[in-house]
Parts: structure tokens; sequence; C-alpha cells
């Protein structure tokens, strides 16, 4: 059980692929703005009633010291995904796509500096890769 982060990384790698793809297809006709509320708002939904399943509830969190993160968090998501959706109601899906997944590499530089993380070779050497990758795939 020690590594279900990998198993549950895998799962979210596999689902979030078909993210971008599905709603280009969507924003054909659907505004960007009004895709971002449906799918959150059903995304809502389904976490509300999985939480409900499991006995477990937000409200407790309201107060907790660690709270402002969260609101900053979810404010930073949504202007995030406003512009995710813009960009790819307008633009490629190979080109946004991997613009957006920047994100993996500044969060890992983010958590080495920020979070004193450990810095390998290996990672130092991923991140440069994957800024690389990027920009190739963009060009």
């Amino acid at each position: 059980m020690k590594r279900n982060y990998l198993v549950l990384s895998l799962l979210a790698f596999a689902t979030y692929s078909l993210v971008a793809p599905l709603l280009k297809i969507a924003m054909e006709s659907i505004p960007s703005t009004t895709a971002v509320f449906l799918s959150n708002a059903l995304m809502t939904v389904l976490i509300g009633g999985l939480m409900a399943y499991r006995g477990t509830s937000p409200w407790q969190y309201l107060s907790h010291p660690k709270a402002p993160y969260i609101a900053v968090w979810g404010t930073f998501l949504a202007v995030g995904l406003l512009a995710y959706y813009r960009a790819l109601a307008l633009g490629p899906v190979s080109v946004v796509v991997p613009i957006y997944g920047l994100f993996i590499a500044i969060s890992s530089v983010i958590g080495i500096v920020v979070l004193e993380e450990s810095l390998t070779v290996r990672k130092g050497l991923g991140i440069a890769f994957a800024v690389l990758a990027v920009v190739l795939m963009s060009l």
C-alpha cells in the first residue's frame, strides 16, 4: 500500500489526458467560460457525493489555520482554468497543452526552492528536459 500514490498518479494521468481533447470538441459550440462552470459544477457534485458517502465534511476546515491557502489556491485554480479553457477554445491542443503542462516543471521548482524538497541531478535534468520538450512541441 506504500506505493498507492503511483497507481493514483497513473489514473490521474490516464484520465486527465482525455480532458483537453474532449474540451476542445465541446468548445466548438459551448463558450469556454460555460464549459469551465459546467465541468467544475459536475466535479463539485461528484466530490460532494464521495464525501457524503465517506461521511466526511469540509465545514470543519473553514476555520483551519491552513484554510487561507485553500482560498488562494482556489483563486489561482479558477484563473488558471478559465485561461486554459479559453486557450483550448482558441488554439490547437498540441500547443496549448504542452505550454499549460509547464506547471509540472514550475511546481517542481517551487517544491525544491520553497518547500525545501531535495534536488537531485536526475530531477534537475527532468525539469530541464520537460521545459525543452514544451519549447520543441510548441514551436
